[in-house]
């Protein structure tokens, strides 16, 4: 007797609404956690709030962008790359929430379930886009209570905050496999080490030009730089002139970096998750 089997197009659809329905589960999981320690957000937003504070209050009349003295509105120059800064931090917030889930024993119960192997790296994903767009919003607040402003279209304007997101969500795909790496959640503490040079070394706050010679070079080709020039041009804020490829290219550049993050660390994270415990 002949057994027939599942129409392929109905089997690769009952696969993919299943899988959707992994991701949701997921992401509700983790913005219910959210809704429970809300000290965490306020956490992640503590440390952007206070830098922007410092440096645009306690520096900022120090600072000079152009290399000729004073002159450009410091806060039009740093509040694009704080929004820039803020996105690149985020991983560490990731690669600790991957952590703190898998020494938990939540990954664990995942992995013993009939989800789809990329459901906690997927799920982890989207809700922290989310939630670096409300860290987005709440931000911008911020920057126009200090005197910030676009000068871009609200097309442009829009695309800028797009690209930070499309940043962050190439960023997370490290955040997840670092987290996934790490056998405690003090030792994703400890990544803050490696955040603070990614961030801090580039155009963020001040311009690469002005920097030793080989520091400018490392600091024109961070991708945290490539979407903060992106943007200070969409936002038709103060943007320094720079000779290198990603400085004369900043929104291809910005495309391209989080596009490449991503082709690398995406797969890593999924394969990272799938041979957890061997």
């Amino acid at each position: 007797m002949t057994t027939l089997s599942p129409l392929p197009d109905e089997t690769f659809a009952g696969r993919i609404k299943w899988t959707l329905h992994d991701y949701r589960a997921i992401v509700g999981q983790e913005f219910t956690h959210v809704l429970r320690q809300p000290a965490n957000f306020a956490w992640a937003l503590g440390f952007p709030i206070v830098m922007v504070l410092l440096f645009v209050y306690v520096f900022g009349s120090a600072m000079d962008v152009t290399g000729q003295g004073a002159g450009v509105d410091y806060v039009a120059y740093a509040m694009p790359g704080m929004f820039a800064m803020t996105m690149a931090f985020g991983f560490m917030n990731t690669a600790t929430a991957i952590a703190y889930a898998k020494e938990k024993g939540f990954v664990d119960r995942v992995r013993s379930m009939p989800m789809a192997s990329s459901a906690v790296v997927v799920g982890r994903n989207i809700a922290d886009t989310v939630q670096a767009a409300v860290d987005l919003l709440v931000l911008s607040l911020i920057a126009l209570a200090i005197g910030w402003r676009s000068g871009g279209t609200m097309v442009e304007t829009l695309g800028a905050f797009l690209l930070l997101l499309w940043l962050r969500f190439a960023l997370i795909w490290i955040g997840v496999w670092l987290g996934l790496l790490v056998k405690s959640v003090e030792q994703a503490g400890t990544l803050f080490a490696l955040a603070f040079p990614f961030g801090m070394v580039s155009s963020v706050f001040t311009p690469p030009e002005l920097m030793p010679g080989w520091l400018g070079a490392v600091a024109a080709w961070n991708p945290v730089s490539a979407t903060a020039t992106a943007i200070r041009e969409l936002f038709g804020n103060p943007v320094a002139a720079g000779t290198s490829w990603p400085e004369q290219h900043a929104l291809l550049a910005a495309i391209i970096w989080p596009l490449l993050i991503t082709a690398v660390f995406l797969p890593l994270g999924v394969r990272r998750f799938r041979n957890l415990g061997r």
